[in-house]
């Protein structure tokens, strides 16, 4: 059944009938683009890079998880023009955080993302989609958070003919945060793709960052050290418990990945989570001992900059088992509820 046909409120426009709109490539100035190493296709880390680590890195290296598309303009109207290979599909998660994009809109003086509206695919837009959304028209800068588990081709973004473009400011911090975990990081299962955790940071704090979550496939590889610890960043987030195969696998690799980091960044802050949905199982517990066995060997050797996140106090409260939609993977409570977990923490870090 096709719930669209009886109520109108679900229904999704095709596609755009304007003579009067200009289309320009995303990935060229004035838009600015965060969170992404190329832009045809889009991809959030090198595919030679990708493929040395694991299949399953390599295939969702061009899931465009954290990429966003920055620019300023007067336009009475944004338009988005998407391309991809194929359409991501998942049973327990919005098409719309899949494959679909959000709009938010930045204040001025404040440097406050708010929320302006959803570009919102259809269920069968196998080579992508068209859509557009009505602004108010002053000069104003904005955000478009790209899909959290799909490819993106092509994007071009449609402005009203006779529209300008202004600066786009940036973000607070120069270099970006570097997440690196697993499906929760990469954003599964939130409604849309402005409520991953990453984002409600970026909109509190004005940072950039990059999403490295690898849904099934963050296992902290040698060459995946290595290509982590060659990033620039201003602060790196440690959050793959839930993808390290076992409690060895675990011990193996969590210290190792710790101090390849430090070797490279010695000063920048390091968080370090275990895994939100703990059950208090044997299992649950050693993979956390591991986590804080790394974490207070490099207290006491004199690393101040180093946080632990116990993930089994991240749901916790009234309706914890309202926090997800499978019993492991967020909803938009728990991404919410994972982001004030964190937010004390950048509060500490960033000011």
């Amino acid at each position: 059944m096709d719930v669209s046909k009886i109520d109108k409120n679900f229904a999704l426009p095709g596609a755009i009938d304007r003579d009067d709109v200009v289309w320009m490539d995303a990935s060229q100035a004035p838009i600015a683009i965060y969170g992404a190493v190329q832009t045809d296709p889009y991809m959030r880390m090198p595919i030679e890079v990708a493929k040395n680590v694991s299949e399953r890195v390599e295939k969702l290296a061009s899931n465009t998880a954290g990429i966003r598309a920055v620019f300023s303009t007067d336009s009475s109207y944004i338009a988005i023009r998407v391309e991809w290979e194929e359409q991501a599909h998942m049973s327990h998660m919005p098409i719309l955080g899949m494959s679909g994009f959000d709009l938010y809109s930045i204040s001025e003086k404040k440097r406050k993302q708010k929320f302006v509206k959803a570009f919102v695919p259809s269920f069968f837009s196998e080579r992508g989609y068209e859509s557009m959304v009505w602004v108010e028209s002053k000069m104003t800068e904005y955000v478009l958070n790209f899909p959290l588990y799909n490819g993106v081709s092509k994007l071009w973004i449609g402005v009203r003919e006779g529209s300008s473009f202004g600066e786009v400011k940036g973000y607070l911090n120069d270099l970006p945060v570097v997440f690196y975990g697993s499906s929760i990081t990469q954003g599964a299962c939130c409604s849309r793709p402005g409520n991953c955790y990453q984002n409600f940071l970026s909109r509190a704090f004005d940072i950039d960052y990059v999403n490295l979550g690898f849904s099934g496939g963050c296992m902290a590889e040698d060459s995946m050290i290595d290509y982590l610890a060659g990033l620039s960043m201003s602060a790196f987030v440690s959050d793959y418990d839930h993808n390290a195969p076992d409690v060895e696998h675990l011990r193996g690799t969590h210290e190792k990945l710790y101090r390849r980091i430090r070797e490279k960044h010695p000063d920048i802050p390091y968080i370090m989570v275990s895994r939100p949905n703990y059950n208090y199982g044997n299992q649950d517990s050693q993979r956390r001992n591991v986590i804080t066995d790394t974490y207070r060997k490099a207290i006491v050797e004199g690393d101040g900059n180093v946080y632990f996140l116990d993930g089994a106090s991240i749901f916790s409260g009234d309706e914890s088992d309202a926090c997800t939609v499978d019993g492991a993977h967020p909803n938009d409570l728990g991404f919410y509820r994972f982001y004030k977990a964190l937010e004390p923490i950048f509060e500490k870090i960033l000011y």
